[in-house]
């Protein structure tokens, strides 16, 4: 695991590819309660047994699942020291080129693009692909921008 203890240690690593995190798999109770807690109850995430006969042959993540899981999947990768607090500042762009099937497993692979000293702390932008095992395509790629306040 990699520790940023402060903006030096950031802007030495820009352009660098972290690693890896661990694989976690997705199931189809994480995919219902995502669907609980957002309303996005469509039979693609849901009906196993309309969804077996559908586009991807079983039931699926939400690309938002996906996309939610970014910090989880990415604790084992790296953490910061020395900052009161890291915030999500936003995203700067988000595709979901593959389908993450229920049942699969995925993990993040982490780049860090940039590090920057800001009025409120260091904004660090941060590029996560999401392998799905067994797949050429990822689940998800994402430019997700974090704010570290002193």
């Amino acid at each position: 695991m990699i520790v940023f203890d402060g903006l030096p240690a950031l802007t030495a690593a820009v352009g660098t590819h972290l690693g890896f995190g661990e694989w976690v798999e997705v199931t189809q109770e994480r995919v219902r309660a995502f669907a609980d807690a957002t309303g996005d109850h469509q039979w693609i995430h849901l009906d196993a047994e309309r969804a077996a006969d559908g586009p991807f042959g079983g039931t699926v993540a939400h690309g938002y699942l996906t996309l939610s899981l970014l910090p989880a999947l990415g604790r084992g990768v790296y953490r910061f020291a020395g900052f009161s607090m890291g915030v999500n500042y936003g995203l700067n762009k988000v595709r979901f080129p593959g389908v993450v099937r229920v049942g699969s497993r995925v993990r993040v692979g982490v780049e860090l693009r940039s590090a920057a000293a800001d009025r409120r702390g260091v904004i660090a932008v941060f590029a996560y692909t999401v392998e799905v095992e067994g797949s050429t395509r990822p689940g998800c790629v994402a430019e997700a921008v974090v704010l570290l306040v002193p």
